[in-house]
């Protein structure tokens, strides 16, 4: 079994004095309905589970009237005669919420009632079109956020232990350099993280069996039904510019400046065409995008320009199966060719925000750019991914004119060992987990 962060974080919701109903919401197959059940199976006498997309008939019971006493009644007689109402010691579990609109709109009624916990998971909320609820019950929820695993939880997933952890933690504090042998295998799992992601079922796959063909099969399963959910959720008229634009994403990484243009869609694309159905891919959790800055000063969001930006897939091991054949063996004995670049950038986009970091990164037509800017231990701090030890003009450059640039610090990330370099700090690509907010 998978150990997840979330684990904690449901804790901690149920833990608070007058919790409201949950809403958990994530990409399709990141371990929601997985983690949600095995808490509720662990913390309340009673659970009563609905899937609002096996069971589409669940969602009559929310047709008429949403006041709880009338709710009850209509579950109990749907559900297997086992399941049982115990106030203070049952939870409700909504999963697919978002297939029963007026199921997110009775989390209200359950706050007010106060007997019952209640849970719901929703993959495609917030998506234009689908599963829109005729009110939100705002003020009545609690939102959290699910994603594939991260690196830690692959590496726990691996067998690294938590002591091992709290050293590279004290490596980064210290600037000291890795212990080699801990080194030289947190290496290879990087390049295993980066070819298997961090979706569960894949994590799970390649932890039991360690084979590369099984896990791009899974994860190409998982890509085709991100494409179905694209046919079958979307607008009809917004259906084929989608697909187009999801597809296009290892092309728009390949390129030297990694700029999202809609014209690589296709010739002649804009963003009065394909705009919005950039946002239904980033609303269904499957990309995040990389905002340009004016300045890589504080607050980062301030200066971030809203129409240029990068667009990275939320898991680097779906980005890699999208590649040819061949590309995982690649990447695992070091060869990355011509998408060095573009892998080793997503990684690094992987790690931040499935720490919750929005991204952003600084690039200026004078020719000055860096791969991410990141608030770390209180200021502006530059962020350079390189595969091998490389150069970092643009860094040097900035750090130079601290009178124009208001940075405090930058971090080189790359296939090398912990160093400090003046006031910039080299660190190996799998540490980059560890350079936490604020």
């Amino acid at each position: 079994m998978l150990q997840r962060k979330m684990e904690e974080e449901l804790r901690r919701w149920k833990a608070e004095a007058d919790h409201k109903p949950l809403v958990l919401k994530g990409c399709r197959q990141c371990g929601k309905t997985y983690s949600v059940l095995a808490f509720a199976q662990e913390n309340y006498e009673s659970v009563v589970y609905l899937n609002f997309l096996e069971h589409p008939e669940y969602s009559d019971i929310f047709a008429e009237s949403l006041a709880v006493d009338h709710l009850m009644m209509m579950m109990s007689a749907l559900l297997p005669a086992d399941v049982q109402f115990v106030p203070g010691k049952t939870v409700l579990v909504f999963d697919e919420i978002q297939a029963c609109p007026e199921a997110r709109t009775s989390l209200k009624f359950f706050k007010l009632d106060g007997r019952f916990d209640v849970i719901a998971t929703g993959s495609l909320l917030g998506v234009a079109g689908y599963g829109e609820p005729r009110s939100v019950p705002v003020g009545y929820e609690t939102t959290l956020t699910m994603r594939p695993l991260d690196f830690e939880e692959f590496l726990w997933a691996n067998g690294i232990s938590a002591p091992v952890v709290a050293l590279l933690q004290r490596c980064l504090d210290t600037a000291s350099p890795v212990p080699a042998a801990l080194h030289k295998r947190l290496r290879q799992l990087l390049l295993e993280y980066a070819v298997v992601g961090g979706m569960p079922e894949v994590v799970q796959d390649f932890v039991d069996h360690r084979q590369m063909n099984r896990v791009l099969g899974l994860q190409r399963d998982i890509v085709r039904a991100y494409e179905d959910d694209m046919v079958k959720y979307a607008e009809p008229r917004d259906k084929a510019k989608i697909k187009e634009c999801f597809q296009s994403i290892p092309r728009q990484l390949a390129r030297e400046n990694k700029k999202f243009q809609y014209a690589v869609i296709k010739k002649g694309g804009r963003a009065s065409e394909f705009r919005g159905s950039l946002q239904w891919i980033e609303d269904a959790g499957i990309i995040v995008r990389c905002y340009n800055l004016q300045l890589p000063e504080l607050p980062l969001d301030g200066n971030a320009m809203n129409d240029v930006f990068k667009v990275y897939m939320a898991d680097t091991g779906l980005f890699v199966s999208m590649l040819e054949d061949g590309t995982q063996m690649d990447i695992l004995r070091g060869n990355l060719y011509g998408y060095k670049g573009a892998i080793f950038e997503n990684l690094v986009a992987d790690l931040f925000s499935k720490m919750g970091r929005k991204l952003y990164y600084y690039h200026k037509e004078s020719g000055l750019e860096v791969d991410f800017v990141i608030r770390y231990q209180g200021t502006s701090t530059l962020v350079e991914v390189k595969a091998a030890t490389g150069y970092v003009k643009s860094t040097k450059t900035i750090l130079n004119h601290p009178e124009k640039y208001h940075v405090g610090g930058a971090v080189k990330l790359g296939d090398y060992n912990v160093g400090q370099n003046e006031n910039i700090l080299s660190l190996p690509l799998y540490m980059g987990f560890l350079l936490k907010q604020p």
